[in-house]
């Protein structure tokens, strides 16, 4: 099967109430060019709006989206640019109350989306016992092994409506490679509904696939689309752009200066 789509057919799937779901590690291999067009339809057309944003490390795609308006909450257990700073839009959005902040750690995305995969609606852990963390979720509950009696935390079922990754190549039939830092971008492709898959190059026939077909959705062909973070082994971070971005960016005004430049000159 042909899976191959436009840029144009892929930003359509994502409508205002998504969760979305967004793959890559930190500032590698972030999908960073779906989220541009993303924006540039929200721009044009006032949707998606009201997105869940839904990211394990969070980076400056992330906050692109956030200093659009696009997002009112947001679901990860990092967000930030790494030595570069700061994400300014996030720590602006966050401390003037403009988003929703929903308490995550590493443990609680993993085991939620977990029982996501495992299609149970919930995943017990021993996360946060002990900790003021349950007080900022009430709806991760306290349960107890029928074994042995033990106290866990119940961690609700994670499901992303479309997850958004890039891909170092793929081929048309939609089985990808992601490379060896693959954050969770496989759990992501069997949690969500919709699982979208840029990629530099497609290729006519994969010799091992990271994530196989059956979780892919559609491919869309995007040279250098995870740029302005890298794509190992093709290309690397570009340090000069994310450093501008964060030096240049602190309040909404300078962030659609600073978007507007980027976005025409895509």
């Amino acid at each position: 099967m042909d899976k191959l789509c436009s840029m144009d057919y892929a930003i359509s799937k994502v409508t205002s109430g998504t969760t979305l779901a967004i793959g890559g590690v930190m500032l590698y291999r972030k999908p960073a060019k779906f989220i541009i067009e993303l924006i540039k339809r929200f721009y044009q057309t006032g949707t998606p709006k009201d997105l869940t944003l839904l990211s394990f490390t969070a980076g400056i795609e992330c906050d692109w989206l956030i200093g659009a308006g696009m997002v009112s909450r947001v679901r990860t257990c990092y967000f930030g640019l790494e030595i570069f700073g700061l994400a300014p839009m996030f720590t602006y959005f966050a401390n003037n109350g403009l988003i929703e902040i929903i308490e995550e750690t590493e443990a609680s995305l993993a085991l939620g989306l977990r029982a996501q995969m495992a299609n149970i609606g919930f995943m017990p852990g021993r996360a946060w016992i002990g900790t003021d963390l349950p007080a900022l979720r009430p709806d991760i509950k306290t349960i107890f092994d029928p074994y042995n009696g033990e106290e866990l935390m119940a961690f609700p079922a994670i499901k992303p409506d479309l997850a958004i990754i890039h891909a170092v190549r793929a081929d048309k039939e939609g089985n990808v490679q992601i490379g060896a830092n693959k954050g969770i971008d496989e759990e992501l492709a069997v949690a969500s509904d919709i699982v979208l898959a840029t990629t530099e190059t497609v290729d006519p026939a994969l010799n091992k696939a990271d994530i196989v077909s059956p979780f892919i959705d559609g491919i869309i062909s995007a040279p250098h689309g995870a740029s302005p973070t890298s794509c190992h082994p093709i290309y690397p971070i570009d340090g000069k752009f994310i450093l501008n971005y964060s030096e240049q960016v602190s309040t909404p005004e300078s962030f659609n200066t600073f978007i507007g430049r980027l976005i025409n000159s895509k």
